[in-house]
Formats: C-alpha cells, structure tokens, sequence
C-alpha cells in the first residue's frame, strides 16, 4: 500500500511539473521560447490572436490611423473561411504569423497532427498572399514535446507574450483599464497579446487606439515580431 502511495505521489508530482511546463512563457523542452526581447531601445510587438473575423476591418483602419504595424496569430480555419479578410491584412503590410488550423491546444497530439496543423496553416497563409517570414504561437500559450521538438527542427522560435491583459476578467470588460494595464506595466521588448477579431472582444478593440497613443507618449516605438526578434 505505501508503495502504491509513493508511485501515485510521484505521477502527481510529474504530472503538475508537465503541467507547468506546458504553459510556461519561458521554457520548453526544445528550441527556442520568446516572451519578451531583451533590449534598451524602446520597442514592442503588438500582436493579436485569432481570426480573421467579423472586427477586421476595424482593426485595420484603427492601426492604419496610427501608423503602425502589428503582426496577427491567425488560424488555418479561419483564414479559408474569410480568406479575404486575411488578404486585407496582408495588403495592409501587417505581419502574418501561424496559431495553427484548429486551434486546439497542443498537447497530448500525435507528430503527424501536429505537424498537418502548422504546415496547413502556413499553405493558407501563403495562399493571402503573405511572402514575409512566418511566425509561431501556439494556441492558449500551450506547448510540451511534440511541439517544441517540430519547431526545433525546422528554427521556428515559440512566440509567447508578457502583457496579456484580457487574463483578468475584471480587466478585459473595461478598454480603458486594459490600456491602464499595458501602460503601466510595458517594458523595452514587450510582446503585447490582445484579441479583437470577435464581437465579443470589443473592449479589446476599443483599446488598441488608446493603447498605441499612450505608449507613444512614453516614446516607444511599433515594430512586428520578426523585427522585435532583430533586437535581441
């Protein structure tokens, strides 16, 4: 019995140690991991995740206004089913990177799905008519070995984030307080993570304006997730 209880312990213990690993910004058992880029120059990435959706195009004029380009994690899926969408950000200048078709997390996934995900995912992006080079974000932050061990292979970086604001509720419901957040807490070489492609997300969208302006004020510069890796 107390050896059943030590193994069981131990399977515990092994499984919370994989389990923190799989959402750690900082590591990863293969290549590369990127939450922020070390730097004194006044830098950041916006980035946003998901889509293309419905909030598109006001997202595009926001950032057009303030002259500025982003770099958007957008999915397989969505790509084919708003292909156009995804051609206006790229006619845009915008930065295209991969988030996968599905947008499953990528956990407990066989190689060959995993492999189908990114490698669909970047003939879709292609097929907008994006030729810049293609980043990686894997879906919820989620990453353990088969992941990291595909893009180890084939030099792709896993590109996390150190702002997320939306991660508190309270936050995410109020455009002014996710500014507020970013701002306060921004740093040279930020990522910044924010979702605006749905409805749902239109505090999120209100924000961005603001946000840019705001960090501007305090002297930073916008640059996309290629450049940003360029500083470090």
């Amino acid at each position: 019995m107390k050896k059943i209880l030590i193994v069981l312990l131990v399977l515990i213990a092994v499984s919370y140690s994989l389990f923190q690993v799989s959402k750690s910004r900082s590591f990863q058992f293969f290549g590369g991991i990127v939450e922020k880029v070390e730097t004194e120059e006044k830098v950041v990435a916006l980035t946003f995740d998901d889509g293309p959706g419905i909030q598109t195009d006001e997202i595009l004029s926001i950032l057009k206004k303030e002259g500025i380009k982003a770099t958007f994690y957008l999915t397989g899926r969505e790509i084919e089913e708003n292909i156009e969408e995804a051609k206006k950000i790229v006619q845009a200048g915008h930065e295209i990177g991969n988030h996968t078709y599905s947008h499953e997390r990528m956990v407990l996934k066989s190689p060959s799905f995993i492999k189908n995900e990114i490698e669909s995912t970047d003939e879709w992006i292609r097929a907008a008519g994006y030729e810049g080079e293609i980043t990686f974000r894997p879906p919820f932050g989620k990453k353990l070995l088969f992941l990291p061990y595909y893009l180890n292979k084939h030099d792709r970086p896993t590109i996390m984030w150190n702002r997320e604001p939306e991660t508190d509720p309270e936050i995410a419901a109020d455009s002014e307080k996710i500014t507020d957040d970013i701002v306060t807490h921004i740093e040279p070489g930020s990522i910044i993570l924010l979702h605006v492609m749905y409805e749902s997300r239109k505090e999120s969208l209100n924000s961005v304006g603001p946000t840019i302006e705001a960090l501007k004020k305090k002297g930073y510069t916008f640059v996309t997730v290629s450049e940003l890796l360029q500083y470090d």
